[in-house]
């Protein structure tokens, strides 16, 4: 193996020149840093996606790597709701509801949220600062490409189980994996799940600490801490969170599997006890519904001014709750155990920090509501989004203020209504904001408009689905439902076949997103300007469009050598 990988290298040593290609200030080429040659072209084909250390082109990389992931875990979440469409098991079983639970949870958090972000941060926060790439361009590619492998070992389970007669099934400790159970299940899958968990740990490890170089020294000489855009602040916090979170949760997976391989007892009786294992983990597991959610927020206060004809409302104001949201965040974690038995008084003071930091969070929502008042808005697929944000973030915020409050999360710990306000802001808000970047930017990087029809299709299907699906678990928590439970009594089979509706009404939006995204990827209308959205006239193009202005203007060549207008590969002269 090691001689045809050794013969592997030297072939394609041959083919293609392995020297990094970092891009010039100008932006008009490449320079070789080993020789200090300028090249004008890319590498072509595969060899440029497996070699380069372009922000961009892994931007790119780390969006078509969250995107697939968001297909797995979607697929996995829609047959777990055909499963539930009635109360007794249907067609896939407890064992295996067990294991795509497990899954889509874990791949919708460390798979596709964490990535996503990390497309947006990668392809924009450069642009936005005016720096030529990321501080460290080749640990951002090595932070990228721990990923599929990650993604392999997660997954393995669920080939492996058929290639090796069920000796080797997925992982079923649901992504929370709580000791006793998730170390005494004697299953190798749990092994290679927890090995994937804290190889993508690594990896948005690495990203974290070259954004905060980046960010801190990147920035171009008329970019100062007062002018800096509020996306990179975001997105500077949220590294800051997984620089202290993150390390902490591998830790505690490299315990957990020194308990299940070589007899240790960190989190055994005789040990530290299964409540060690929920403290370790949910001081990483809080801040990192943070980390998922402020880029999202940053990208709404971007995206949300740039429609409504006007500055974003108390900008310095939304930077400092940000900021306090990222203090916060790590002493809140116990409100996840108020149920455990912990002394009383710790527990009220974890409920007081709790409430408290709903305070950071409503100052951003009146702030968003605030720039719409009186605003000269534009019902954009951009726009309808950030409004659909601003929205299911107002639901799923109220309903986890009732979950801070201790007597009340004694009576609907572990129900649907914990799921429905945790999905709201997961799918409801986080996904949502993804989509409006997406759309926002689109012109961008593809050179090319979507079709808008589709993407207000994508976008009210996607806000029923979401409505009706977590509506109906916060009313199933409400009635006693518990949650991951492959079977339930008769009297939820309403609910659940409602929220199993909308779940396929969600997903049949999904499709339209996609192919939108094909289909105008390749064929839909060249953009005239580059200003698309007109946001010159309100005074509000901020430094990527002009970035684009430039690329437009220089033709430069970022595809094999065919003159383009961007990354996406598409000819956008209108000639």
């Amino acid at each position: 193996m090691g001689v045809f990988l050794l013969a592997v290298a030297a072939f394609l040593s041959r083919v293609e020149d392995w020297r990094s290609y970092t891009p010039l200030t100008g932006g008009g080429g490449y320079v070789g840093e080993q020789t200090g040659q300028a090249h004008h072209e890319k590498p072509a084909g595969i060899i440029r996606w497996l070699t380069t250390v372009d922000h961009k082109d892994i931007g790119f990389l780390y969006g078509g790597y969250g995107l697939f992931a968001f297909a797995w875990g979607g697929i996995a979440v829609l047959l777990m709701r055909a499963e539930l469409a009635a109360p007794a098991e249907n067609f896939i079983g407890a064992n295996f509801y067990n294991a795509l639970l497990t899954t889509h949870g874990i791949t919708m958090l460390f798979l596709f949220g964490t990535p996503i972000i990390a497309a947006f941060g990668n392809y924009f926060i450069p642009l936005l600062i005016g720096a030529d790439d990321m501080a460290f361009p080749r640990i951002n590619a090595i932070a990228f490409w721990l990923l599929p492998p990650a993604a392999l070992l997660i997954w393995a389970g669920f080939p492996l189980a058929t290639m090796t007669g069920g000796q080797i099934q997925p992982a079923q400790t649901s992504w929370t994996m709580y000791t006793p159970l998730s170390a005494e299940q004697a299953n190798p899958g749990v092994d290679l799940m927890l090995l994937g968990l804290h190889l993508s740990g690594v990896s948005a490890t690495m990203g974290a600490i070259n954004f905060i170089a980046t960010i801190f020294t990147e920035r171009g000489e008329d970019v100062g801490w007062e002018s800096l855009d509020i996306f990179s602040w975001t997105m500077l916090t949220q590294s800051g969170l997984i620089l202290f979170s993150f390390p902490l949760l591998g830790s505690a997976l490299v315990m957990l599997l020194l308990d299940r391989n070589f007899g240790t007892m960190f989190f055994a009786v005789e040990g530290g006890g299964p409540i060690l294992w929920q403290h370790l983990f949910w001081f990483f597991g809080h801040p990192e519904v943070y980390i998922l959610v402020l880029p999202p927020m940053g990208l709404v206060s971007l995206i949300l001014p740039r429609f409504s004809g006007r500055k974003l409302f108390g900008f310095k104001f939304v930077v400092y709750s940000t900021l306090a949201i990222g203090v916060l965040s790590f002493g809140v974690w116990a409100h996840h155990m108020f149920s455990t038995g912990i002394d009383p008084r710790i527990r009220a003071s974890f409920m007081a920090v709790s409430l408290a930091i709903a305070v950071p969070s409503a100052v951003k929502t009146f702030n968003w509501i605030t720039t719409m008042w009186n605003g000269r808005l534009r019902m954009t697929a951009p726009m309808l989004f950030c409004i659909g944000f601003v929205s299911n973030f107002i639901i799923g915020g109220v309903t986890g203020v009732f979950l801070a409050a201790v007597p009340v999360d004694l009576v609907l710990h572990d129900t649907y209504y914990v799921v429905g306000h945790f999905h709201y802001i997961v799918m409801g808000a986080i996904a949502v904001a993804g989509f409006a970047g997406i759309y926002y930017w689109f012109p961008m990087y593809t050179g090319r408009m979507y079709q808008k029809g589709l993407a207000q299709w994508h976008f009210w299907l996607t806000m029923i689905g979401t409505n009706v699906t977590f509506f109906s678990m916060l009313f199933l928590g409400y009635g006693g439902m518990p949650r991951r439970y492959a079977t339930y009594l008769p009297q939820f089979t309403d609910l659940h076949l409602i929220a199993t509706v909308g779940a396929f009404v969600m997903g049949f939006g999904q499709l339209i997103f996609v192919w939108n995204i094909v289909v105008s990827w390749l064929e839909g209308p060249h953009v005239e300007s580059a200003d698309p959205w007109n946001l010159e006239e309100d005074g509000l193009r901020s430094k990527e469009w002009a970035w684009f202005e430039r690329k437009r203007e220089t033709a430069i060549a970022t595809d094999g050598g065919e003159e383009v207008a961007t990354d996406g590969g598409q000819d956008t002269d209108d000639e």
